[in-house]
């Protein structure tokens, strides 16, 4: 999987079939998930370059529970690549 503007969109398009929103925003703070109103949203920040984007949403997606049951297999397969991904974390980075 090549670190690209493409490959983040696809990811974007498989958070937002497993019931996650999505958005960027600025300001001084940890990208992350979280719940509101019952709603799963994921705020990266909007500064991150593409590579740290992706980083972040790779360790959500690890570390999330969702139901994959809805996705087609093109998606599930995509899916299994993402998770297998070795990319060194943004979080370890910033402690580096």
């Amino acid at each position: 999987m090549k670190i690209s503007g493409y490959t983040l969109k696809k990811i974007e398009s498989l958070f937002e079939e497993l019931g996650f929103s999505v958005r960027y925003g600025q300001g001084n703070f940890q990208s992350g998930y979280c719940w509101v109103n019952q709603n799963k949203v994921v705020v990266i920040n909007k500064f991150f370059d593409t590579e740290a984007r992706i980083s972040i949403l790779v360790e959500i997606l690890r570390n999330s529970l969702f139901s994959s049951e809805k996705l087609e297999e093109k998606q599930l397969k995509f899916l299994d690549e993402v998770l297998s991904f070795n990319i060194r974390s943004t979080f370890d980075n910033e402690n580096s």
